[in-house]
């Protein structure tokens, strides 16, 4: 699928010299950029289902019925 990228000039610059130092093509370069930004959000996602998983689903069911009120707002107090 081709994707066109209108990219302030200085980026591109910047772009350019990171990749021919390098030694790859600008387009190599922007891949491997969203790749490796792919693969942080991947891992997050990973590291926070590991961190939740020590929870039971009773003891995550208890937890979110106690913090349901944190998500209520009340008009009264905002007068």
């Amino acid at each position: 699928m081709a994707i066109s990228l209108r990219i302030p000039v200085e980026k591109e610059e910047i772009i350019r010299a990171l990749a021919q130092k390098e030694g790859i093509t600008k387009t190599a370069f922007v891949l491997a950029a969203i790749d490796e930004k792919i693969a942080s959000l991947r891992d997050r996602q990973t590291r926070i289902r590991q961190f939740a998983g020590w929870m039971s689903h009773e003891e995550a069911a208890e937890l979110r019925q106690a913090t349901d009120i944190f998500n209520r707002i009340n008009d009264e107090d905002w007068k």
